[in-house]
């Protein structure tokens, strides 16, 4: 800092003392917010890991149940497999044929008993 030597006696001028008295204040207080905004920045950082750690912690668990699910999926898809399929079809038609054939009977044993007899 350069203070011209004419004018520093006029009243009302700081004297090379007081400027830097003043400089050293301007300095603490910007120290001050610094120190301020660091323990702020410090709680961020410190939040932000902590999210980190439980999101990677449902990450893990949501894997997890995806290779569950997966794992159910093609155990469901193995029992449901193409001769699984065809077995259930053919044990269905067998019985849709058996109930077809007990209507049809069901329906001719009542015709007969609907029919006069006639003696001879």
């Amino acid at each position: 800092m350069h203070i011209d030597e004419d004018t520093c006696e006029w009243l009302g001028c700081p004297t090379p003392l007081e400027m830097y008295k003043h400089q050293c204040a301007l300095l603490e207080d910007e120290l001050t917010d610094t120190h301020e905004l660091l323990r702020t920045a410090r709680r961020n950082v410190a939040g932000l890991v902590q999210m980190n750690d439980e999101l990677s912690t449902g990450k893990t668990q949501a894997e997890e149940a995806l290779r569950v699910a997966l794992d159910e999926i093609r155990e469901l898809k193995e029992k449901c497999s193409e001769p699984a399929i065809l077995s259930i079809k053919l044990v269905a038609e067998q019985r849709d044929h058996l109930l077809r054939e007990n209507q049809r009977l069901l329906a001719e044993i009542q015709n007969t008993r609907k029919l006069p007899v006639h003696d001879c």
